[in-house]
């Protein structure tokens, strides 16, 4: 019997059965590929030529007496050397398998064969609509790394989001859906290394198809299903932040440990010019070559798999405008759009896009395809700027709280393409965003040069920490502003972990690589902000309640033929807004009037004041003098359901927002 055998060109990876491990392998410019295997030490078991070649796969089947799960291994790609030409070849490089299912916990960057076989049960998608969707961002270490209620071995681990007071919490504040920053597979860079910092976010991926380790006891695949399938349970959707946009390997002179090894000038774009080169419209060294079909393959196998195998729900694209790049830039009936429709495995999960990258025509928001929902950065500024006083910006908040209608109203999307955020891993938290006017990012050992220079940020009148109650009041008021806000614009809401009790990264508004106490989420603050924590309990079922909050259609502020509009826009005299007043740079007060049912029954107010002093709102008349009830008010402690009795006029006070309800 021949040592390795011809084996099968699909799938690619390693793939084990009742006869051994079938090893695949995409190549154009190859000229030998050799599979070996490795004990846990690292010391070579045995090599073989891939004996069978179709096409451009290179394949062979190992007996099951050579190999099986748990195998290390690795490939060795032989081909021309010649930088200029953009091959990168070199024989004596042991390269990372592109669809490696896991990686060693022992080797450093070797694939590892995984037998796969889990029991679901009757697990089931939860299919949670877009419009009653509550995202809730969270870095799978950091949210439990610290929590009191999680075994001192799960904490800090994809175990550790199974735990009953974890899942208790995020279904107190209406999480539907928890989106995880990257599980992929990661390294840290070496400029990081150097410094004794490492990769905290994983943003630098190395194996797309296998969960990071890091995050694991002992088997990384198995608790990551674990993880899914208890969240399920809960009723809570699986959104992974992917990263299909460059690799670790970075530029000319990094690392060779996988793509560039095995075919450089398939899997990333060159400089045409100087093809020793790498285009790098992403920032971080190297951009992936989505124009090649091979590529488009291995990304959308690669979320097949994600979905079918491991049963998340959706993905957030992380510099999603690279997809997309073709030969004239970005293109939005690019062949990768087209491949993704055409997979039917995909055709109800949640895509997210970040619709940016760094080059040329990157900044794409609203220019994704119908069936993608994308991060409105627009939204995150405006609402931020209104609520630290800006002059200028009540329409373009009105705008942003309606749906983003002149972003997304085309092709026929809905409010819902829209991802509202006033706070996301990459800026400040939300307390740190009412609590610093400049960024502080002093231990990431780069001079306080890294971060955003513009956070539209405002300290409340003292940077950082302070025993100011003065001062304290009105950083809790404005994170309620903010949170309301939120909860109840039209679009998706996303909640940064933390928020809803006021997490603090003592100012850093990059902490990629800090993967301590700055970063890790501090659950004793947790009781220190339960008046904050209730506001956003209280938001969420306000939200859930009532459907003038979660609309599929964007507010358009004119009648129906029944003569109720779906929203009017108020002054504090009690009348419409007119158009000049949308024009006066200096009116920071606005009443939003929804219409609840075409009989007129049942009105929600909302009161804004973003200005420095009080205002007096008069409010309109109600259906046979039927009270209003304040549900809450931001510039109130108590959130005690309140009857305002026969009063038609309303004080707000300065920085605050109040929802009434007849």
């Amino acid at each position: 019997m021949k040592h390795i055998q011809a084996g099968a060109p699909r799938p690619l990876g390693a793939t084990w059965s009742k006869r051994g491990v079938n090893f695949a392998l995409f190549s154009s410019n190859a000229t030998r590929v050799e599979i070996c295997l490795f004990d846990a030490g690292g010391s070579e078991l045995l090599r073989h030529d891939l004996p069978a070649r179709s096409g451009d796969i290179w394949h062979g089947l190992l007996s099951p007496g050579q190999a099986g799960p748990g195998s290390h291994y690795a490939f060795y790609v032989h081909g021309p050397n010649e930088p200029q030409k953009g091959h990168r070849f070199d024989a004596a490089a042991a390269l990372l398998d592109p669809y490696a299912r896991a990686l060693s916990r022992s080797l450093p960057v070797r694939g590892q064969v995984i037998d796969g076989d889990f029991d679901w049960g009757d697990d089931r998608p939860p299919a949670i609509p877009w419009r009653d969707t509550l995202i809730y961002e969270l870095h799978v270490k950091g949210f439990t790394r610290l929590h009191p209620a999680v075994a001192a071995e799960w904490r800090g681990k994809y175990l550790g989001l199974t735990v009953a007071a974890v899942i208790e919490h995020l279904k107190s504040i209406g999480v539907t859906a928890v989106e995880l920053l990257p599980c992929q597979s990661f390294v840290t860079e070496q400029f990081l290394l150097d410094r004794g910092l490492r990769n905290y976010w994983g943003y630098n991926s190395v194996a797309w198809f296998a969960p990071a380790n890091d995050y694991a006891v002992q088997d990384a695949v198995a608790e990551f299903k674990s993880m899914v399938k208890k969240l399920h349970a809960a009723g809570i959707e699986v959104i992974l932040d992917v990263v299909f946009n460059h690799t670790a390997e970075g530029n000319e002179a990094g690392p060779l440990q996988s793509f560039r090894g095995i075919d450089n000038s398939v899997y990333y774009r060159l400089m045409q010019q100087d093809r020793r080169f790498y285009e790098n419209v992403t920032g971080c060294g190297n951009t992936v070559n989505c124009e090649h079909p091979q590529v488009r393959t291995l990304i959308i196998d690669c979320l097949k798999y994600w979905v079918e195998e491991m049963h998340v729900d959706g993905f957030r694209f992380d510099l999603a405008t690279v997809l997309a790049r073709e030969g004239n830039g970005f293109n939005e009936h690019s062949a990768f759009f087209k491949s993704l429709r055409a997979e039917p495995a995909l055709a109800y999960v949640k895509l997210i896009a970040e619709p940016w990258d760094v080059g040329w025509g990157g900044y794409q928001l609203g220019r994704f395809p119908p069936g993608w929902a994308e991060w409105n950065d627009r939204y995150r500024d405006t609402v931020r700027a209104f609520w630290r006083r800006e002059p200028g910006k009540l329409g373009e908040f009105a705008e942003r709280f309606a749906g983003s209608s002149d972003v997304f109203r085309h092709n026929g999307r809905k409010p819902t393409a829209g991802i509202n955020f006033p706070t996301a891993h990459d800026g400040f938290t939300l307390y740190d965003l009412v609590s610093y006017n400049e960024r502080h990012n002093e231990p990431n050992l780069d001079g306080n040069s890294d971060g955003h220079n513009d956070n539209l940020s405002w300290n409340c009148g003292v940077e950082g920490p302070t025993d100011e109650a003065a001062v304290n009041r009105l950083r809790k008021r404005q994170m309620r502003n903010l949170l309301a806000t939120l909860f109840f614009s039209q679009g998706v809401p996303m909640l940064q972990a933390g928020d809803e009790f006021a997490r603090t990264q003592r100012g850093n508004n990059n902490a990629y690589c800090q993967d301590n106490e700055i970063s890790w989420v501090d659950w004793r603050l947790r009781g220190h902000n339960l008046d904050l924590l209730r506001f956003v309990q209280l938001l969420a079922q306000l939200r859930r309640r009532h459907v003038e909050f979660r609309r599929e259609t964007f507010l358009k502020g004119a009648a129906s033929r029944a003569s109720v509009k779906d929203v009017t826009w108020l002054n504090a005299g009690g009348t419409e807004m007119k158009q000049g007043e949308w024009q006066d740079g200096n009116l920071r007060t606005l009443g939003v009037w929804f219409a609840k049912h075409s009989n007129f029954e049942g009105r929600l107010l909302l009161l804004l004041n973003a200005g420095d002093s009080a205002q007096t709102f008069s409010l309109p008349a109600t259906p046979a003098d039927a009270p209003w009830i304040r549900q809450f008010d931001t510039g109130i402690d108590s959130l005690e359901t309140v009857s305002l009795g026969q009063a038609r006029d309303y004080r707000l006070d300065a920085s605050s927002v109040a929802l009434l309800e007849c």
